[in-house]
């Protein structure tokens, strides 16, 4: 089931899995890509992103099957988790990785903007309607690519690889502060560190991303002052 070679590289899973918290990718027609992973995008029903599930190409987790299992899911694996989720039983994890398929995805070349929105609101407002799961969720909607170099803002050389152009990122959830449009420098690897801060994960490699410190700011609240740096999207919420 390996598209992209794999990889030993210490990830989030291996984080979270000692720390003992659940986590799980969802990837849209997972189902159909397993019954038949050698015909890809070939059938309508046979949409599944193989390369974008980076836990499909890491060897602790691929090579685990207790692990695989419990980390390789369908989306219909998620919609039934959130709908049967209890204040005494839920099965959903407590970090949950979803993709749309890429009918669904947004991408121009197989998809459309309001068809990933679509993809999007079910997920909310699934979550949404389950009282006991939306009191204790934040949703994190965000993009991979931005379009384009139009962007004038800030970017900061972060590391050997640099980094991109800014991107979409909403936060949905009772504790998240409406309206709020946050101006601290992040990056995706933010979304690593707000796991790592909510639940006191330490960071994957002593290398990677997440060691960074969180931005200090003059003048400009988009220029970190001790860069590099990056946020963890705390900012974002009001958690009293």
């Amino acid at each position: 089931m390996f598209t992209i070679p794999p990889s030993s590289v210490r990830n989030i899973g291996d984080a979270l899995l000692e720390k003992d918290i659940s986590f799980a990718y969802f990837g849209e027609q997972f189902n159909a890509y397993r019954a038949n992973p050698y015909n890809n995008y070939v059938t309508p029903d046979n949409t599944y992103c193989n390369i974008c599930n980076f836990f499909q190409y890491s060897t602790s987790i691929m090579t685990n099957a207790k692990v695989r299992s419990a980390a390789l899911q369908d989306t219909l694996d998620l919609y039934a988790d959130i709908q049967g989720c209890t204040a005494t039983s839920c099965n959903l994890p407590a970090v949950s990785f979803v993709k749309p398929d890429g009918y669904l995805d947004g991408h121009p070349a197989s998809s459309k903007v309001n068809l990933l929105e679509g993809f999007v609101k079910k997920i909310v407002d699934m979550t949404k309607a389950n009282s006991t799961l939306w009191a204790n969720t934040a949703i994190f909607i965000t993009m991979d690519e931005g379009g384009g170099y139009y962007d004038s803002g800030y970017v900061q050389p972060l590391d050997y690889f640099g980094d991109g152009t800014r991107i979409p990122m909403i936060v949905v959830s009772p504790y998240s502060k409406g309206g709020h449009i946050s101006h601290t420098y992040t990056d995706h690897v933010s979304v690593l560190k707000f796991i790592e801060a909510n639940w006191s994960v330490p960071p994957v490699t002593k290398r990677s991303r997440d060691n960074l410190p969180n931005p200090m700011t003059g003048a400009d609240p988009y220029k970190p002052t001790n860069g590099p740096a990056i946020g963890d999207l705390t900012d974002l919420f009001h958690f009293q």
